[in-house]
């Protein structure tokens, strides 16, 4: 009898979005914290389970720079997922030694 596998099975969301922010950024701290289930029935929840993520990240890449040129650096690197596979994420970004 000739076995069949199981298709490939996608990996999730959040362990791309932590892939990504790690081997772009080398971060001290990383959280990638799924927020989904808090909006279930909002606009942009897919039902899946992963709609809506929060990114609480540490890197020394971060130090100079503003808040808003952080997230950017966040999003450039994660591509397409925010916006297109992901419907909200938030992102707090900042430098060793730096107050959250």
């Amino acid at each position: 009898m000739t076995g069949t596998s199981a298709p490939p099975v996608a990996p999730r969301v959040s362990d791309e979005i932590r892939a990504i922010l790690e081997a772009a950024f080398a971060p001290s701290q990383l959280d990638v914290i799924n927020d989904s289930d808090q909006h279930a029935g909002h606009a942009g929840h897919d039902g899946g389970g992963e709609s809506h993520f929060t990114v609480v990240i540490e890197s020394a890449a971060f130090a100079g720079q503003n808040r808003v040129a952080r997230q950017r650096m966040v999003n450039k690197a994660l591509g397409d997922i925010p916006g297109q596979r992901v419907h909200a994420l938030a992102i707090r970004a900042s430098a060793p030694g730096e107050a959250t």
